[in-house]
């Protein structure tokens, strides 16, 4: 028996990146998903002109990733749109081959650095950029409205329908490993490091040690045994500590870990400290300026970044732009300004001459360039810069309510603010909702880390007694 769509939502479906939930739960239900295959095809302007779009299609390792592609490729077909599938490939991948190979959609499969649990879809425009927000209000119109509903549930019970949908499997792996490859001028020179890298059990676990191999690195690698389930458990950008311990007991110049689609990169010094994409972006930036490839002498980070890479750039003359969280954000402020480079603290850094979204491998070419053109080691690097104590702390919430909502907690946050005032003025506090979990996360810079910490729990307190 069919399994039809539910009522209108009247959840939101995008976050900050895509669609992200609990597989299987609203908005990755099998009803949802076919609905959202087929709602993004008719916003597409091909679609609308009566043509058939080509989409591709690409996940992670996620055993949920195989039935949610179908659902998709079944609402697509409603459709009338072609749908051919890249399998087990990096997010990055996708954004460059659906705008190298003329495909009108790019769908990722992938909730990035969540448990196996979760999934989420990402969305990349012909032109290789993720979607706007515009777009995608426009995807949960079609989605929400009831006739569309209606005409998509009918022909579902139908036999052209078919129990799932087709999707044609492709191969393109090694052509976009190929353009990663065009990040270095001269690859003969990174030849000799010894890095080990850890692939989250994601979708670099056979990209990335093929890449590396292919410049004379000499890798040990860990985190390449995907099963479905053990994607970033205990391994990957979000948990270093392994990355750390087997660079720091084979002696290894530096460490890589991938998050679970492969569009972020941490790193990992001899000495097995790790390596932020704030001390990434600038360690990238000076160099870049020094090869005169940093137009504007400016940079696109969040408001997570820490103040501390702020002062340093504005020391060589570099500006830094903020915008919100998630790197779509920042290509859009990158895009609107004519700027090269840009990223976040968690390891998305976006090269605007290679693609308009993070790439984790890309990064990890660009940071061993540096070090092979300066003959400086990672540490030495990022010893560059010095941070403000900076804590994050992340509350577990039932729904996300206005921050000034409840007369307590905005006097709290008040109280803080004025701590932060009385201090030196030098500090920062951020209070913001995650756009792919439920979670509040709440953001403290200040001078002292006893204090800011203290601080931080204070918040946490107080919202969990509330919400």
């Amino acid at each position: 028996m069919t399994q039809r769509p539910s009522a209108a939502p009247r959840q939101p479906l995008f976050g900050t990146d895509g669609v992200r939930g609990v597989a299987g739960s609203f908005p990755l239900d099998i009803p949802t998903v076919t609905r959202l295959g087929a709602a993004i095809v008719r916003a597409l302007p091909r679609a609308k002109a009566k043509l058939r779009p080509r989409i591709l299609v690409g996940r992670d390792t996620r055993e949920s990733g195989a039935w949610i592609e179908r659902a998709l490729a079944r609402g697509a077909a409603f459709e009338g749109a072609i749908m051919e599938s890249a399998g087990v490939i990096p997010t990055p991948a996708i954004a460059h081959l659906t705008a190298a190979r003329g495909y009108d959609l790019g769908l990722v499969i992938s909730a990035s650095h969540n448990p196996f649990e979760d999934n989420g879809i990402k969305l990349f425009a012909g032109s290789g950029e993720k979607f706007g927000e515009a777009r995608e209000q426009e995807v949960e119109g079609i989605v929400a409205t009831r006739r569309y509903q209606a005409e998509l549930d009918a022909w579902l019970e139908t036999a052209e329908a078919g129990p799932a949908g087709h999707v044609a499997r492709v191969e393109f792996t090694d052509e976009y490993l190929d353009h990663v490859r065009k990040m270095l001028p001269e690859p003969a020179r990174i030849g000799g490091l010894r890095a080990a890298i850890d692939c989250a059990n994601g979708s670099t676990s056979m990209a990335a040690p093929r890449l590396f191999d292919g410049f004379g690195i000499a890798t040990k690698v860990i985190g390449a045994t995907p099963d479905g389930r053990n994607i970033n458990l205990g391994c990957g950008s979000t948990h270093p500590e392994k990355l750390a311990a087997t660079v720091v007991e084979h002696k290894l110049d530096l460490g890589i870990a991938f998050d679970g689609d492969g569009d972020r990169a941490i790193f990992v010094s001899h000495h097995g400290k790790v390596v932020d994409g704030d001390a990434v972006l600038l360690l990238c930036a000076l160099h870049r300026k020094a090869l005169g490839m940093l137009p504007g002498d400016a940079i696109v980070a969040t408001v997570m970044s820490n103040i501390g890479l702020e002062l340093k750039l504005r020391e060589h003359g570099i500006a830094m732009l903020r915008c919100p969280v998630g790197d779509k954000y920042v290509s859009e402020e990158m895009q609107k300004r004519g700027i090269a480079l840009g990223g976040e603290q968690s390891g998305h850094i976006i090269f605007q001459e290679h693609l308009q979204t993070g790439d984790g491998l890309a990064t990890a070419l660009a940071v061993l360039r540096v070090m092979a053109e300066t003959g400086r080691s990672l540490a030495s690097l990022a010893g560059d810069l010095v941070t403000f104590p900076q804590v994050l702390v992340n509350v577990r919430v039932r729904e996300k309510r206005p921050l000034d909502s409840d007369p307590e907690i905005a006097a709290v946050l008040k109280k803080v603010e004025q701590r932060l005032e009385q201090d030196g003025g030098q500090g920062r506090l951020l209070v913001r909702y995650s756009g792919t979990e439920p979670l509040l996360r709440i953001m403290l810079e200040g001078r002292n880390q006893d204090d800011i910490k203290a601080w931080a729990d204070e918040i946490a307190t107080a919202v969990k007694a509330k919400w």
